[in-house]
Protein backbone atom coordinates (compact mmCIF):
# COMPACT_ATOMS: atom_id res chain seq x y z
CA UNK A 1 0.00 0.00 0.00
CA UNK A 2 1.28 3.46 -0.91
CA UNK A 3 1.24 6.01 1.93
CA UNK A 4 -0.03 9.22 0.36
CA UNK A 5 0.46 12.22 2.65
CA UNK A 6 -0.06 15.94 2.19
CA UNK A 7 3.39 17.51 1.69
CA UNK A 8 2.27 21.06 2.56
CA UNK A 9 0.94 22.58 5.77
CA UNK A 10 -2.27 24.62 5.55
CA UNK A 11 -1.53 28.13 4.33
CA UNK A 12 -3.63 30.33 6.61
CA UNK A 13 -3.02 33.77 8.11
CA UNK A 14 -4.83 36.11 10.49
CA UNK A 15 -6.63 38.01 7.71
CA UNK A 16 -7.75 34.92 5.75
CA UNK A 17 -11.40 35.12 4.68
CA UNK A 18 -11.74 32.57 1.86
CA UNK A 19 -10.13 29.15 2.17
CA UNK A 20 -9.54 26.86 -0.82
CA UNK A 21 -10.25 23.27 0.23
CA UNK A 22 -9.28 20.19 -1.77
CA UNK A 23 -7.96 16.72 -0.95
CA UNK A 24 -4.31 15.89 -1.81
CA UNK A 25 -1.71 16.82 -4.43
CA UNK A 26 -0.69 13.98 -6.78
CA UNK A 27 1.52 11.24 -5.24
CA UNK A 28 4.63 12.51 -7.05
CA UNK A 29 4.63 15.46 -4.62
CA UNK A 30 5.33 12.90 -1.85
CA UNK A 31 8.05 11.07 -3.78
CA UNK A 32 9.46 14.36 -5.16
CA UNK A 33 9.43 13.11 -8.73
CA UNK A 34 8.30 16.47 -10.07
CA UNK A 35 7.38 17.49 -13.58
CA UNK A 36 9.20 20.48 -15.04
CA UNK A 37 6.18 22.80 -14.61
CA UNK A 38 5.16 21.59 -11.13
CA UNK A 39 5.20 24.33 -8.50
CA UNK A 40 6.21 23.11 -5.02
CA UNK A 41 3.10 24.45 -3.31
CA UNK A 42 -0.61 23.74 -2.93
CA UNK A 43 -2.32 23.17 -6.32
CA UNK A 44 1.11 23.27 -7.90
CA UNK A 45 0.62 20.28 -10.18
CA UNK A 46 1.37 21.10 -13.82
CA UNK A 47 -1.90 19.31 -14.64
CA UNK A 48 -4.02 21.35 -12.23
CA UNK A 49 -5.75 24.39 -13.71
CA UNK A 50 -6.44 26.47 -10.58
CA UNK A 51 -3.32 28.64 -10.75
CA UNK A 52 -3.58 28.80 -14.55
CA UNK A 53 -7.07 30.28 -14.15
CA UNK A 54 -6.11 32.67 -11.35
CA UNK A 55 -3.12 33.79 -13.41
CA UNK A 56 -5.48 34.97 -16.16
CA UNK A 57 -8.20 36.37 -13.88
CA UNK A 58 -5.76 38.55 -11.91
CA UNK A 59 -3.09 39.04 -14.61
CA UNK A 60 -0.44 37.69 -12.23
CA UNK A 61 2.33 36.75 -14.68
CA UNK A 62 3.05 33.64 -12.61
CA UNK A 63 6.05 31.38 -13.07
CA UNK A 64 5.27 27.67 -13.55
CA UNK A 65 8.37 25.74 -12.47
CA UNK A 66 10.04 24.17 -9.42
CA UNK A 67 11.62 27.43 -8.19
CA UNK A 68 11.09 29.11 -4.82
CA UNK A 69 10.23 32.30 -6.70
CA UNK A 70 7.13 30.55 -8.10
CA UNK A 71 6.09 29.60 -4.54
CA UNK A 72 6.74 33.15 -3.29
CA UNK A 73 4.52 34.64 -6.02
CA UNK A 74 1.60 32.46 -4.99
CA UNK A 75 1.97 33.10 -1.27
CA UNK A 76 2.14 36.86 -1.80
CA UNK A 77 -1.00 36.75 -3.94
CA UNK A 78 -2.93 34.71 -1.36
CA UNK A 79 -1.98 37.03 1.50
CA UNK A 80 -2.89 40.13 -0.52
CA UNK A 81 -6.30 38.70 -1.45
CA UNK A 82 -7.00 37.30 2.05
CA UNK A 83 -7.20 33.76 0.65
CA UNK A 84 -5.90 30.63 2.38
CA UNK A 85 -5.46 26.98 1.43
CA UNK A 86 -6.35 24.13 3.75
CA UNK A 87 -6.94 20.81 2.04
CA UNK A 88 -9.13 18.53 4.13
CA UNK A 89 -7.17 15.27 3.75
CA UNK A 90 -3.96 14.83 5.74
CA UNK A 91 -3.07 11.34 4.48
CA UNK A 92 -4.43 8.11 3.03
CA UNK A 93 -3.40 4.72 1.68
CA UNK A 94 -3.58 3.69 -1.97
CA UNK A 95 -3.51 0.35 -3.76
CA UNK A 96 -2.88 2.12 -7.06
CA UNK A 97 -0.49 5.08 -7.08
CA UNK A 98 -2.58 7.79 -8.73
CA UNK A 99 -4.43 11.00 -7.80
CA UNK A 100 -7.95 9.57 -7.83
CA UNK A 101 -10.11 10.61 -4.87
CA UNK A 102 -12.01 7.33 -5.14
CA UNK A 103 -8.76 5.39 -4.76
CA UNK A 104 -8.14 6.71 -1.24
CA UNK A 105 -8.55 4.43 1.79
CA UNK A 106 -7.66 4.66 5.50
CA UNK A 107 -8.21 8.40 5.16
CA UNK A 108 -7.02 10.78 7.87
CA UNK A 109 -8.69 14.19 7.80
CA UNK A 110 -7.37 17.54 8.95
CA UNK A 111 -9.27 19.40 11.65
CA UNK A 112 -11.00 21.84 9.33
CA UNK A 113 -13.38 23.08 12.05
CA UNK A 114 -10.42 23.68 14.35
CA UNK A 115 -8.82 25.93 11.74
CA UNK A 116 -12.10 27.83 11.30
CA UNK A 117 -12.23 28.37 15.06
CA UNK A 118 -8.61 29.52 15.23
CA UNK A 119 -8.76 31.95 12.30
CA UNK A 120 -11.73 34.16 13.14
CA UNK A 121 -11.97 36.00 9.81
CA UNK A 122 -12.67 32.86 7.78
CA UNK A 123 -16.18 33.16 6.33
CA UNK A 124 -16.04 31.06 3.14
CA UNK A 125 -14.76 27.62 2.14
CA UNK A 126 -14.15 27.16 -1.58
CA UNK A 127 -14.20 23.47 -2.53
CA UNK A 128 -12.24 22.39 -5.58
CA UNK A 129 -14.96 19.93 -6.53
CA UNK A 130 -18.52 18.93 -5.69
CA UNK A 131 -20.07 16.34 -3.40
CA UNK A 132 -18.74 13.22 -5.15
CA UNK A 133 -17.41 10.45 -2.90
CA UNK A 134 -14.09 11.31 -1.24
CA UNK A 135 -14.24 14.90 -2.49
CA UNK A 136 -13.66 17.83 -0.09
CA UNK A 137 -17.37 18.67 0.28
CA UNK A 138 -18.16 14.99 0.89
CA UNK A 139 -15.72 14.93 3.82
CA UNK A 140 -16.96 18.21 5.28
CA UNK A 141 -20.51 16.88 5.23
CA UNK A 142 -19.32 13.85 7.24
CA UNK A 143 -17.58 16.10 9.78
CA UNK A 144 -20.65 18.32 10.18
CA UNK A 145 -22.95 15.32 10.50
CA UNK A 146 -20.86 13.93 13.37
CA UNK A 147 -21.04 17.32 15.10
CA UNK A 148 -24.80 17.53 14.36
CA UNK A 149 -24.28 20.80 12.51
CA UNK A 150 -26.91 21.66 9.90
CA UNK A 151 -25.67 22.12 6.33
CA UNK A 152 -28.12 24.20 4.30
CA UNK A 153 -28.36 24.62 0.53
CA UNK A 154 -28.49 28.32 -0.38
CA UNK A 155 -28.16 28.12 -4.18
CA UNK A 156 -28.36 25.07 -6.44
CA UNK A 157 -26.90 26.91 -9.44
CA UNK A 158 -23.34 25.95 -10.39
CA UNK A 159 -21.26 26.60 -8.36
CA UNK A 160 -23.55 25.40 -5.55
CA UNK A 161 -23.58 27.40 -2.32
CA UNK A 162 -24.27 26.06 1.19
CA UNK A 163 -24.06 27.51 4.69
CA UNK A 164 -23.50 26.22 8.20
CA UNK A 165 -23.11 27.85 11.60
CA UNK A 166 -19.98 27.18 13.64
CA UNK A 167 -18.23 29.14 16.40
CA UNK A 168 -21.22 31.54 16.34
CA UNK A 169 -20.39 32.43 12.74
CA UNK A 170 -22.10 31.75 9.43
CA UNK A 171 -19.68 29.90 7.16
CA UNK A 172 -20.50 29.80 3.45
CA UNK A 173 -19.25 27.02 1.17
CA UNK A 174 -18.90 27.21 -2.62
CA UNK A 175 -18.41 24.06 -4.69
CA UNK A 176 -16.31 24.90 -7.74
CA UNK A 177 -15.99 22.78 -10.82
CA UNK A 178 -12.76 20.88 -10.19
CA UNK A 179 -9.54 22.34 -11.65
CA UNK A 180 -8.50 18.78 -12.49
CA UNK A 181 -8.77 17.70 -16.12
CA UNK A 182 -10.83 14.75 -14.88
CA UNK A 183 -13.77 17.18 -14.65
CA UNK A 184 -13.72 17.98 -18.38
CA UNK A 185 -16.28 15.29 -19.15
CA UNK A 186 -18.83 16.69 -16.69
CA UNK A 187 -18.22 20.22 -18.02
CA UNK A 188 -18.87 18.92 -21.54
CA UNK A 189 -22.30 17.71 -20.42
CA UNK A 190 -23.19 21.07 -18.82
CA UNK A 191 -26.04 22.89 -20.61
CA UNK A 192 -24.41 26.33 -20.28
CA UNK A 193 -21.12 25.00 -21.66
CA UNK A 194 -22.94 23.45 -24.63
CA UNK A 195 -24.65 26.78 -25.39
CA UNK A 196 -21.36 28.68 -25.27
CA UNK A 197 -19.59 26.07 -27.38
CA UNK A 198 -22.32 26.24 -29.99
CA UNK A 199 -22.07 30.05 -30.15
CA UNK A 200 -18.26 29.97 -30.16
CA UNK A 201 -16.50 26.75 -31.26
CA UNK A 202 -13.28 28.01 -29.62
CA UNK A 203 -14.92 28.13 -26.18
CA UNK A 204 -13.12 25.59 -23.97
CA UNK A 205 -13.53 23.78 -20.67
CA UNK A 206 -10.77 26.06 -19.38
CA UNK A 207 -12.80 29.15 -20.39
CA UNK A 208 -15.73 27.67 -18.48
CA UNK A 209 -13.59 27.40 -15.34
CA UNK A 210 -12.16 30.90 -15.70
CA UNK A 211 -15.67 32.38 -15.87
CA UNK A 212 -16.77 30.45 -12.79
CA UNK A 213 -13.63 31.08 -10.73
CA UNK A 214 -13.73 34.79 -11.56
CA UNK A 215 -17.17 35.09 -9.93
CA UNK A 216 -15.87 33.43 -6.77
CA UNK A 217 -12.42 34.99 -6.35
CA UNK A 218 -12.54 38.41 -8.06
Amino acid sequence: MFHHFHPYEPFLHKDTKKVIVGTLPPPRFCTKEYKKEDVLFCYGSADNLLWRALNIIFDLNLIFDNSQEAVKQRKEFLIKKQIGVCDIVDSCKRQKVDASDLGMSQIQLRDILGFIKKFKNIDTLVFTGGNSKNGPEYFLRQVLKKQKIKYELISSEIPKVHEFIYDNRVIKTISLTSPSNAANRSIGANAYYKEQKKANPNYSTFDFRVEQYKKVFK
